[in-house]
């Protein structure tokens, strides 16, 4: 038999991401759903086990994670408990081997289920590949999930069957792979997952779904008369026009979304949106969730408003707001931070600054290179000047490849002639009120097209998603350069890639951490959210996913930027940045008994009314006030943590100087 290594590579898996974005926060999930949970003091019975089921960090292979999968039955209640063999001591070699891995082991105990109790599932996902092993994910009823588990010797019939034996399985009538658990409601609605969300509402239902949120997604100035009229959101006609297509796992998770990423934003919205309308029609304005076992379902109350579990009043006192902001880095200041060679000599010093008092625009050009790691701080002038002669060559070598394909050749290529027809559409629309991209035949408008088809080839994998050109838009305008831009894009999207991939693991994994910080620092609204069925967060998807691109003015979210970008406090200052915003409108979200939509209508109608300083400084106090407990929140490797190997592929080899 072939070594595991090579009988499968997870570089072509659709959804290895999810094992290392989303799926490393599973310890932490399992502490949220504690209590009431399993007693280890008293008696169960095991009604499944399973050696060899894994989880994958990363895309490679080698860094797996084996361990036993069980289910356990206490009493009444159903328990899902995953744990590495490394805790039961079941391989040999195991804790020899992971020391040679990039896993950590300390990162090891993320990823440990620890007696999940099954009414907390909201479904289970198999994907049965034809080439590769079957694996499963499990989907929380908030909509987040686990990781892919991985059954290297088969048994996932076992497994839905013994499910089957104590517990309500259905199959979901979108999905003959998507098994609902303990659905005690419509099997349609209740099949929702943020794993297949273009499928997850049937046609006919979704029609009939109102959609509040032409602000909150991407396409605004393309929205369609017959949308407005109608009603009728654009996910459900995608999902429509492609129902004829292959029931492929990884296409139906897929369905070209982030490519259309409007239909994202709004799918999210809308089909958590119909719930809440399907009570409405019964003339239930608001309701509560059930105690106890199998209580997935909701109880209803039309007499009672949403009251947080918490008073109004959080206890402040500890939180202090941050430090006043400095005025900007200028060229002279600048200077000072170089040696005689170019090197910098503190780099921490230079962050700092620039946390504090953001860049002068004269400076912004140099500095935003060293900011998005297209420049090392211990290069010297030389070197960099290396390196732009050999970045130059290889930016026109990637856009001769586009440029030199053929008519004839167009025609046979479709991925290239859809991405080029979505690049087309987004830059043509993409602050053209800034009076650099104004105007017609505007040549800056036409360069940020071609470094966007170029990148397109430059990662082919990703290719081109809605929400890019945002990104782009503000560096090409600082840095000017083409070939330049092109590769601070590059290294910024190294970061930022996972928010933009199919399975949209790195914006669950962001969402997740959102979650967890807002219950850590403002437990009142945390509460809330529980009880208005928001705690899916999708209403922060657009803050998150263009770094607050749409919610302040083009000057200002380059001082943003530039903050977030010196990963001075933490490289996940944005996520405080979040909670700062919703926690400084608590009182407004609780006391007008906020649900999903008008939530969403709110925070969109925030756009333009924030103020930058004061945002930075209170959220440098929450992070401050954090601490360790607040970086625990977030899982490894979540967005926008630089990846581990960017010098080996980006910087050319030193010996070639």
């Amino acid at each position: 038999m072939q070594d595991a290594d090579e009988q499968h590579d997870l570089s072509d898996d659709s959804d290895y991401a999810a094992a290392k974005h989303q799926g490393s926060g599973m310890g932490v999930l399992s502490e949220s759903v504690e209590a009431g949970g399993f007693d280890e003091n008293d008696a169960f019975e095991v009604v499944y086990s399973k050696e060899n089921v894994a989880i994958h960090p990363s895309q490679h292979i080698g860094e797996r994670i084996s361990g036993q999968l069980r289910v356990r039955k206490q009493r009444s209640s159903l328990f899902l408990r995953w744990v590495p063999y490394i805790h039961i001591h079941h391989e040999a070699d195991y804790a020899r081997n992971l020391s040679k891995s990039s896993t950590l082991a300390k990162d090891i105990q993320l990823y440990v289920i620890n007696d999940l109790p099954f009414r907390c599932i909201r479904c289970i996902h198999r994907y049965i590949p034809p080439l590769a092993w079957q694996y499963i994910i499990i989907v929380l009823s908030s909509g987040l999930a686990y990781p892919p588990l991985y059954f290297y010797n088969g048994g996932i019939r076992e497994f839905l069957a013994t499910l089957k034996q104590h517990l309500l399985v259905v199959r979901s009538a979108d999905n003959v792979n998507v098994f609902l658990v303990n659905d005690l409601q419509d099997p349609l609605q209740r099949s929702l997952s943020s794993l297949d969300l273009p499928r997850a509402v049937p046609n006919s239902r979704a029609s009939s779904v109102k959609s509040p949120t032409a602000a909150f997604a991407f396409d605004e100035p393309q929205t369609s008369g017959r949308a407005k009229t109608n009603g009728t959101s654009g996910a459900s006609e995608f999902a429509e026009q492609q129902a004829v297509k292959s029931h492929d796992p990884a296409f139906e998770i897929s369905l070209q979304v982030l490519e259309k990423f409007s239909l994202i934003t709004k799918f999210a919205c809308e089909t958590t949106s119909s719930i809440f309308h399907e009570r409405q029609n019964q003339n239930c304005p608001s309701f509560e969730k059930i105690s106890g076992e199998n209580s997935s379902s909701k109880v209803l109350k039309s007499d009672k408003m949403l009251e947080p579990s918490h008073p109004l009043q959080f206890d402040n006192s500890l939180i202090h707001i941050g430090e006043p902001r400095q005025h900007p880095l200028d060229s002279r200041e600048l200077a000072t931070f170089f040696d005689s060679e170019g090197r910098v000599n503190d780099s921490l010093a230079l962050r700092k600054r620039i946390f504090y008092g953001g860049i002068e625009p004269n400076a912004r050009k140099e500095v935003w290179k060293f900011l998005l790691g297209y420049y090392l701080y211990d290069s010297t002038y030389a070197e960099r000047e290396y390196l732009d002669s050999v970045k130059k060559s290889e930016y026109d070598c990637l856009k001769s490849q586009w440029q030199s394909i053929s008519t004839a050749q167009v025609r046979r290529f479709t991925k290239f002639r859809e991405r080029k027809g979505l690049i087309e559409k987004d830059v043509v629309r993409t602050d053209r009120s800034f009076s650099f991209y104004e105007g017609d035949e505007n040549p800056h408008v036409k360069l940020l097209h071609d470094i966007l088809l170029t990148y397109s080839f430059y990662n082919f994998d990703l290719g081109y998603c809605q929400g890019m050109s945002d990104l782009l838009s503000p560096i090409f305008f600082v840095i000017e350069d083409e070939c330049e831009s092109f590769w601070c894009f590059v290294a910024l999207m190294e970061r930022l890639g996972p928010n933009f991939n199919r399975d949209q693991s790195g914006m669950h994994s962001q969402l997740f951490a959102l979650s967890k910080l807002v219950e850590l620092l403002d437990r009142p609204l945390h509460d809330y959210f529980g009880q208005a069925d928001c705690l899916n967060y999708y209403y922060c998807f657009r803050w998150i996913l263009i770094q607050f691109k749409r919610e302040f003015e083009f000057k200002n979210v380059m001082r943003l930027w530039e903050v977030l970008w010196t990963h001075y406090l933490s490289e996940h200052f944005h996520l405080y940045i979040c909670v700062t915003i919703l926690k400084k409108h608590r009182r407004t979200i609780i006391t007008e008994r906020m649900d999903f939509d008008t939530l969403v209508k709110f925070i969109n109608d925030l756009s333009g009314k924030i103020d930058v300083d004061e945002i930075v400084r209170e959220a440098e106090g929450l992070c401050l006030y954090a601490g360790e407990k607040g970086a625990a929140c977030i899982p490894p490797g979540t967005p926008p943590s630089l990846p581990s190997d960017i010098a080996s592929d980006f910087y050319p080899d030193n010996g070639d100087l």
